[in-house]
């Protein structure tokens, strides 16, 4: 596949996997992040940390295929969409914040 084919620059949610070729961990990252999409991302290497921090998707599976637990926020960032479902942080949309400032008197 190459990096302007369709699937490359679209979101899709067919059961596909496009595979690009990339030479470098730097062009790898370039080309992931090189998109107005971005819910999640794949990717299989021993270099972890430095990618998952590079790369801008909203969730990253990381030397696995399964992403979404009860206990993950589901996210997508860019034209992918906002906010979180799932774990604690889904509860912020549907949450008011209440500050309460008390004085307390000395017994």
């Amino acid at each position: 596949m190459k990096p302007d084919m369709k699937l490359a620059r679209e979101q899709s949610f067919e059961p596909l996997a496009g595979v690009i070729r990339f030479t470098s961990e730097a062009d790898a990252i370039r080309m992931t992040n090189d998109t107005e999409f971005d819910l999640a991302c794949y990717f299989y290497l021993s270099r972890v940390s430095r990618v998952a921090e590079a790369l801008e998707g909203g969730m990253a599976a990381i030397n696995t295929g399964l992403i979404s637990t009860e206990v993950a926020p589901f996210s997508g960032v860019k034209q992918s969409g906002l906010g979180r479902d799932g774990s604690h942080y889904g509860l912020d949309d549907y949450m008011e914040v209440k500050y309460l400032c008390m004085g307390i008197q000395p017994a």
